[in-house]
């Protein structure tokens, strides 16, 4: 994929990229990759969508409810992971009622994790390596810390992950659903890096790009597109509209540069696969483990 050549030009030491499509079978491949599958990178804030997955699974599972309460009073399991449940970004102040507010909360993430302990008798760590990591065969992803931002990853690792999400095969469709889709509608907020954002679209753990502008995906994606960026320089989004996902981890901070380089890059990734589309041919590489 030749939209993929501008990512060696990006003010990067390390960078790994890939992208995803998902054709009408339901069979999950591999379009293009640039730099080292096998590099481990700190996800920062892209761990969000792993930690939140384990949590849907709990639910399914039944261990805990989006209904149930946690955190502080008012808020519930599912206010916490949209981001509405009124904690501040970090500490245990709460800033707003729930349900009033997107406040992006770490605290809100680590208050989750802390309420799957209890339900489920089962350290988080422990839980997210049991639902998540070993089913998808996620063996070089680790979590040291906050589940809010302590999860170490690969490309490969990563591209599985992004594959289970344009395919899933750990939650029901309803939940997935669920979790992709705007949740609160109508909150305001302020999207980390570019300020506030009325509406500021969530889901449960997903951002949702909606109408945001600027945004750290590309113009040309869909408003459906879900996912998440971290402040190490990481982020994974996926296009339903395309059946498509592109991930990408650097070792460079958030800043100036991905504000510039990661919509250009996502435009023009959505250019390439509709003009593939259109020609009906593409260079694919499957999966490295089945999805």
């Amino acid at each position: 994929m030749d939209a993929l050549v501008q990512v060696d030009s990006w003010p990067v030491e390390n960078a790994a990229v890939a992208v995803l499509v998902r054709d009408a079978s339901g069979r999950v491949t591999v379009r293009g990759s640039v730099g080292a599958m096998d590099r481990s990178f700190r996800l920062a804030s892209v761990s969000k969508l792993l930690a939140a997955y384990a949590v849907l699974i709990g639910v399914e599972e039944g261990a805990l409810g989006l209904g149930d309460p946690a955190g502080p009073p008012g808020s519930t399991v599912a206010h916490l992971l949209a981001h509405a449940s009124g904690l501040g970004f970090s500490g245990t102040r709460t800033v707003t009622r729930p349900g009033t507010r997107r406040v992006y909360s770490n605290t809100g993430i680590e208050v989750l994790g802390e309420t799957l302990e209890r339900a489920s008798g089962i350290a988080f760590g422990e839980y997210l390596a049991e639902a998540v990591f070993g089913p998808l065969g996620m063996t070089a992803s680790e979590l040291r810390g906050s589940p809010a931002y302590g999860v170490s990853s690969t490309l490969s690792d990563l591209v599985v992950f992004a594959g289970e999400l344009l395919a899933p095969r750990l939650l029901a469709p309803p939940t997935f659903a669920a979790a992709t889709s705007v949740a609160f509608p109508g909150l305001a907020g302020v999207l980390p890096g570019f300020g506030v954002r009325d509406p500021n679209d969530w889901g449960l753990g997903f951002e949702i790009r909606g109408g945001k502008q600027p945004h750290w995906t590309g113009g040309a994606n869909s408003s459906g597109t879900f996912g998440h960026f971290g402040r190490s320089g990481t982020f994974l989004w996926v296009d339903p509209a395309l059946n498509a996902a592109c991930a990408c981890l650097t070792d460079r901070e958030f800043g100036s540069w991905a504000v510039d380089a990661w919509p250009t890059l996502s435009d023009d990734v959505v250019a390439a696969l509709g003009a593939g589309a259109a020609a009906g041919a593409g260079a694919e590489e499957p999966v490295a483990r089945p999805l």
